[in-house]
């Protein structure tokens, strides 16, 4: 419930804003405040405290009650997992628990923990798929609430390998290992459960449950992990590509011998046709390496930048979310007053309109940010910058009584070239 209030409550600013100026602007009332004496600017000047202190309303709860609801909610996962095993395993379909596959066809007991059935694929740790199936009439699911080890007790079943020959021409009799058993316990992790994303762009952290100083300092432990690591390896490619006896072999000492008298314009003159092709073969290999482990090593900080672009993500949106209630107020009150129509028409689907355009953009902000496209705070910001101006031209228009769009204004043109075309015969 926490994760959507950030997204509801700028929605709702924005509708509850239109429905109601547009309903004052509809039966006239805003007309006759204004013929009172009482300007738009005095209508919202209450309005507008009270959406500064529902602004600093939303900061605080985005900064303290969705962490914690963060952290209760993986603390209530971790419970499910604990006390009632089973619920992580649907009867006649896979479930993925860690490196396991799991089917049954029937659970019974007061927890379910009672399995009929069971058909298990275990993951290979090369990636190469599932190589080992095992398969049980039955089986139990053992936990204790002080453990994060989860028993699988099977019995009465099957083991089943396929095994990789180390020749390639024994590969395609494909080999594999059968054995039965009586009972079989199988570990699992529950942290693997745990673990589990929610969503799609959740990230192994828990920076979720982090408020503003945490992310703080949590960034800069990360930007110094960074760094470290950054120094570290430039280091360590300038010693390798800076020293000239640096080879796949150990040089000998003739080699050592000729590598002090290496003329600079010629540096391979010294050396024989059978030497130059081994040095040939030798920096070709040095080239090789270097290159991969630069980008094995450039592969891995980009990933530090992504988590470190995500964290700080999370700490713009906290303000986002309390300038998006601000914002969405000075668009929704002004273009209520102009479009004069309250209810439940044609209200949301402005409110609609401008709040999906708000989301996509935010949306796509956050996505490029994470990829490293734009800086954090662009990425957090994009959307509320775009907004502002809208929102600044629909509050001075509907200060000064000017309406979206002039028709008249638009159609004065036209109007005169039809009179040049078709010209009055009086």
């Amino acid at each position: 419930m926490p994760r959507i209030i950030p997204l509801v409550l700028p929605l709702s600013v924005l509708l509850a804003s239109i429905m109601t100026f547009g309903s004052f602007s509809e039966n006239y009332e805003l007309a006759a405040m204004k013929s009172s004496g009482i300007s738009l600017q005095r209508c919202l000047r209450t309005l507008v405290i009270f959406i500064c202190f529902l602004s600093i309303v939303a900061f605080m709860f985005a900064n303290n009650v969705i962490p914690y609801a963060e952290y209760k909610f993986m603390s209530f996962r971790r419970n499910i997992a604990q006390v009632k095993p089973a619920l992580a395993i649907a009867e006649g379909q896979f479930n993925t628990v860690g490196i396991y596959n799991i089917k049954v066809n029937k659970k019974t007991g007061e927890k379910g923990n009672f399995l009929t059935g069971v058909t298990i694929h275990k993951k290979s740790l090369m990636g190469d798929g599932n190589k080992t199936v095992i398969k049980a009439k039955t089986g139990e699911l053992i936990s204790d609430e002080s453990s994060n080890l989860l028993q699988l007790v099977l019995k009465d079943g099957y083991y089943y390998e396929d095994v990789t020959p180390n020749k390639y021409e024994d590969r395609e009799k494909m080999p594999f290992v059968k054995s039965s058993f009586k009972r079989d316990i199988i570990n699992i992790d529950l942290s693997k459960l745990n673990t589990a994303a929610v969503e799609e762009d959740d990230d192994d952290d828990n920076k979720g449950m982090l408020d503003v100083s945490e992310l703080s300092y949590t960034i800069d432990s990360l930007a110094k992990s960074k760094a470290t690591e950054t120094k570290s390896f430039s280091e360590n490619i300038n010693q390798r590509v800076t020293n000239p006896l640096t080879s796949s072999t150990t040089p000998t000492n003739d080699t050592v011998k000729k590598a002090k008298k290496i003329n600079p314009s010629d540096p391979l003159a010294i050396f024989t046709d059978d030497e130059k092709a081994t040095v040939y073969k030798n920096a070709l290999a040095n080239t090789q390496s270097t290159i991969l482990s630069i980008d094995g090593t450039l592969s891995d900080l980009n990933l530090k930048q992504k988590n470190i672009n995500s964290h700080k993500f999370v700490i713009y949106e906290k303000f986002v979310i309390a300038y998006a209630c601000f914002l969405m107020f000075f668009i929704g009150a002004p273009l209520g007053a102009i479009i004069r129509k309250g209810g439940i028409g044609l209200p949301i689907v402005f409110a609609v309109l401008i709040f999906i355009t708000f989301h996509f953009i935010n949306t796509f902000g956050k996505r490029v940010s994470q990829e490293d496209g734009l800086t954090p705070f662009m990425g957090a910001w994009i959307a509320s910058i775009l907004l502002t101006p809208l929102a600044i031209l629909l509050t001075y228009r509907a200060i000064n009584d000017i309406g979206i769009i002039n028709m008249d204004r638009i159609a004065e043109p036209f109007q005169k070239l039809v009179k040049k075309l078709f010209p009055s015969k009086n």
